[in-house]
């Protein structure tokens, strides 16, 4: 049973941070996410703010530049199927297009994608683990094949849930946020917050902001990117192991090389050591299969999801393969 609460529906983003800038008060874009935490008990909250009025909101354009501008409530099925997205950043279009299934992608918009919350099992259930203000993360030592294997630093194991957030980060990408302070710009590569810094965190954004819109840069002339997600049924899950990778080419050698990984870490994961694999390089066997033994350095898996190790260093080897075709 969902609690009591007020509801309102602001017209302008100013009326929209004076509203949430209240104690108890949350936002209300898609609602695919939020519902469930209602439910299910994970937040307490006193108002409800929906972001449907903003209708500014919702375009996806082209920037002066050359880059694309994309309302924080555009659908993931307008990410997927705009015919920019896929024409200058296929990378992303292919991560709309893996998220959970059409109706939840007629539903959910690219800004709740970026911000959804983890989930965990024991977060989601009735279980007072740490992120949720408790004493423990019971999937260090419980039930944790689906959970991280980099930056949990036994503190925190969920994995981030976003199939988004890590091919705009490998893009560059930034969000716009509107708050009580007024407006700033940063990096997706940056949105999200690891165990060891907030354990009770996902994002760094403050109380009563948002995102209003998430920007792209001009794409190379030579800019491949790609995404490719591993789960365990095709319609509804989240990743198990995923790759977005974004570079460019010069004289057939790879510079410029982003990797992020999804299903791997409580935030999207920075493969540096993949990057560096391939950097300066030619994508042939010998620097593919160095690239797919780089993937897992650094890798903490725990008891029932070392088998993660293998998923990412296939994936990888799968999509430098097909990069090097296509590139």
């Amino acid at each position: 049973m969902l609690p009591h609460f007020s509801y309102v529906r602001p017209e302008t983003v100013k009326d929209t941070i004076r509203h949430l800038n209240t104690k108890g008060a949350a936002v209300h874009a898609g609602g695919t996410d939020l519902i469930g935490c209602l439910r299910e008990k994970i937040m307490n909250v006193d108002k409800v703010v929906s972001l449907s009025a903003l209708a500014e909101l919702c375009e996806i354009k082209k920037t002066a530049g050359g880059g694309l501008s994309i309302g924080a409530l555009a659908t993931i099925t307008q990410v997927a199927e705009s015919p920019l997205v896929r024409e200058k950043y296929p990378g992303l279009a292919r991560g709309a297009a893996e998220v959970a299934s059409p109706q939840l992608r007629n539903q959910g918009t690219l800004g709740g994608n970026l911000c959804q919350k983890p989930r965990c099992w024991y977060y989601r259930g009735e279980f007072a683990c740490l992120r949720k203000g408790g004493n423990i993360c019971y999937a260090i030592d419980g039930e944790n094949q689906f959970h991280a294997i980099f930056g949990h630093d036994r503190i925190c194991a969920i994995t981030h849930p976003s199939d988004t957030a890590p091919p705009l980060a490998a893009l560059r990408a930034k969000v716009r946020i509107a708050g009580p302070d007024g407006a700033r710009s940063i990096a997706v590569a940056n949105l999200h917050v690891l165990p060891k810094q907030n354990v009770h965190a996902e994002t760094v954004l403050k109380p009563g902001e948002i995102i209003t819109r998430i920007e792209l840069p001009p794409p190379g002339e030579n800019l491949y990117s790609a995404y490719r997600k591993v789960r365990a049924r095709r319609s509804w899950d989240f990743a198990l192991a995923g790759l977005a990778l974004a570079f460019e080419t010069d004289g057939g050698r790879v510079k410029n090389a982003r990797v992020f990984l999804s299903g791997a870490a409580p935030v999207p994961w920075r493969s540096r050591a993949v990057e560096q694999a391939v950097n300066g390089q030619r994508l042939n066997d010998t620097t593919i299969a160095e690239a797919a033994e780089a993937v897992i350095q650094e890798a903490d898996p725990l008891s029932e999801n070392a088998y993660k190790l293998n998923l990412f260093k296939g994936v990888v080897e799968e999509q430098l393969h097909a990069a090097a075709t296509a590139a």
